[in-house]
């Protein structure tokens, strides 16, 4: 286990489980929040002993999204060099976490709203309590949702519900937030944890280097044209496929030859080659 003042973590069973450690700021991210996400992300990205990494929040809240105080106005005080020191610091580890090596869950317990969106998007799943509250609230304090805020909307919602959301500032709760496509999906606040335990325990049976390949797939391929998205998959599938001797030996071998699994109804047996 590890904990320190703005970020915790522990490792159970493979499954890594980071916590914004704000619960008294309702888990908004200052630039201390941010350097230590990234030391944390850097810890885990290659460790052995973790397969999943579940991002969650302690308390009430996933994280209430930037601190007004710390993050904002502090850096501006020392001028545009302060603020986009600030904002390396933030944008930084929500790229990492988009192309993580390791699969990732988004685990929102409460509060959402606006620069959380940028590591609730960069997540590759997501879960969220009925209960949890999701806003993009900027414009009520007259300003837009920047920080990647406004396109994490247009690419998880339709048009018009990004409109919606992002013009009247209003919070939608985690039932419609799964409805809109927000996160996949919504349950009560008491089941959260095992529902994430139930995913993260199915992916950790599944091959770890076509996990990566499928993530890094899935978000490169919707900014392509569609010849350009066939090509890179068919290049990215013999790399995956080249580098990966347990897939091409085991995953295939169990299919076609020991008719010991069915690819559509469940994973190959890991580790299974005597």
């Amino acid at each position: 286990m590890n904990t320190d003042a703005v970020v915790s973590y522990t490792v159970e069973n493979k499954i890594a489980w980071v916590r914004f450690n704000r619960p008294d700021k309702r888990n908004s991210m200052s630039p201390a929040l941010n350097r230590r996400m990234m030391q944390v992300l850097n810890e885990l990205e290659f460790d052995d002993n973790v397969g999943v990494l579940v991002l969650t929040g302690e308390g009430s809240a996933f994280s209430a999204g930037m601190d007004l105080k710390e993050y904002i106005r502090e850096p501006a005080s020392r001028g545009l060099g302060g603020v986009r020191e600030a904002q390396r610091e933030s944008y930084g580890w929500w790229r990492r976490l988009r192309w993580y090596q390791k699969p990732t869950i988004a685990m929102v317990n409460g509060w959402c709203f606006g620069g959380a969106y940028g590591p609730l998007f960069g997540c590759d799943l997501a879960f969220a309590a009925d209960d949890a509250q999701f806003g993009l609230s900027e414009i009520n304090w007259g300003i837009l949702p920047g920080g990647g805020a406004a396109k994490v909307a247009v690419e998880l919602l339709s048009f018009r519900r990004a409109m919606f959301h992002a013009m009247l500032g209003e919070a939608i709760d985690g039932k419609m937030a799964a409805e809109w496509g927000l996160v996949n999906e919504a349950v009560p606040a008491a089941e959260l944890h095992a529902r994430v335990t139930e995913i993260a325990n199915e992916l950790l049976k599944k091959n770890a280097t076509a996990l990566k390949a499928t993530k890094d797939a899935i978000r490169r391929v919707g900014l392509m044209s569609y010849d350009d998205a066939e090509d890179y998959l068919l290049r990215a599938q013999e790399a995956a496929f080249y580098y990966n001797d347990e897939a091409k030996t085991e995953g295939i071998k169990q299919f076609v030859d020991d008719k010991t699994y069915k690819p559509g109804l469940g994973a190959y047996e890991k580790g299974a080659a005597s």
